[in-house]
Parts: structure tokens; sequence; C-alpha cells
């Protein structure tokens, strides 16, 4: 560890980071209160906007450094991060911002539930997958790094490209399974509550 490259051990520092995002975003809808919720998507906020500026800064030091480094070694290996990345940015913050607003609506007392809409809304692809996707591809980019095993020729790139489809796959069903189980329980539980209003008012 005393002879660790200091641009490896950031690039080590900024994976780690997007591994935690993709833990913290995996929480969100098991949380049944919406203080916790509202709180821990802050800091989901927190991770992803640490992320996206550390990913930006080595693909940038990679292309204005006029001599070799480790950045311009693994901009290969970035570049399929830069992918998921932008979709972070572009759609996953947003959504973010939103579940962070709503849970802080009903965040007034700590035991505040979750409404089961904005658990459904805290399990939407559009923010676990992003993200998830960006800390798992974030590994090729570390393994061309080391230099131990070059990620560069057509065949595995090839290998790379492939596991990142699987990968993507699987987590994009899960999530989506997850999703479209919370939207019916929230669909389920307001239709019982407008029964319920009605018989009152009858």
């Amino acid at each position: 560890m005393l002879g660790m490259d200091p641009d490896f051990a950031i690039l080590l520092a900024i994976a780690a980071v997007w591994l935690a995002a993709g833990l913290v975003v995996d929480g969100l809808p098991q949380l049944r209160a919406a203080r916790p919720l509202r709180r821990r998507t802050g800091l989901l906020l927190a991770l992803v906007g640490s992320g996206l500026a550390g990913l930006a800064g080595v693909l940038l030091a990679g292309l204005v450094e006029t001599e070799p480094t480790l950045a311009d070694r693994t901009a290969v290996g970035l570049a399929l991060p830069a992918v998921p990345a932008v979709v972070v940015a572009a759609l996953t913050v947003r959504r973010l911002r939103q579940l962070r607003g709503g849970a802080g609506a009903f965040a007034s007392a700590p035991e505040t539930p979750a409404p089961p809409a904005l658990r459904a809304a805290a399990a939407h692809p559009m923010i676990a997958l992003p993200v998830q996707v960006t800390g798992l591809v974030m590994l090729p980019g570390l393994v061309t790094a080391t230099g131990l095993v070059p990620l560069t020729s057509p065949g595995m790139i090839g290998v790379v490209l492939t596991a990142a489809v699987l990968a993507v796959g699987t987590i994009g069903v899960r999530h989506a399974l997850r999703h479209s189980r919370l939207v019916e329980r929230a669909v389920t539980i307001r239709s019982r509550s407008s029964r319920t209003t009605r018989i009152l008012h009858v």
C-alpha cells in the first residue's frame, strides 16, 4: 500500500464511492419511514455528486496531460462507466432530488411512514440501475490501471462488453420487478383507501 501510485489511489477511491452509492441506492425502497428515506437520499446525492466529479476529473486529466499517465492508460476503461454516469447526471440526480423533496414533505415526525407511492418511486429502475452499473463497470478501469491485464485488445473488449450487457440486464430485470411490485402495492392501498372513504360518506 505504501508504494501505491497516487493516481491509482484516486481511481480506487472513485470506484469505492460508486460502489458505496450502489449499496445505498439498493436499500432506498426498504426504508419505511419518511425521515430516514430523506436522509439516505441526501447521502446518495452526495456520493453520486462526488463520483461524477471524480470520474470527470480523471477523464479530463487524461485529455490534458501531455505525458503518459495512469489516466491515459485507463482512458478506454473509463469510457465504459462514463456512459451510465451520463445517465446518472441527466436523469438519476433529478429523480433523487424529487424523491428527497417528496420524503421531506412527510418527514415532520421521526416515525412518519413513507407513502407506498414514495417507496415505489425510490425503487424506479432509473434511480438504482445507472448508479449500480457505473460502480460495476468502474472495475475494468481499475484492472486496466494496474497494467496486469490489458483490456484494450479486441478480444478483451468483447469479453468486458458481454459481461457488462449481462450485468445490466440482470440488474435491470431485478429493479423492474421490484418497482412493479411496489407500484402494484401502492395502487392496491390507494384503491382500498378510496373504497373506505366512499363507505364512510354513504
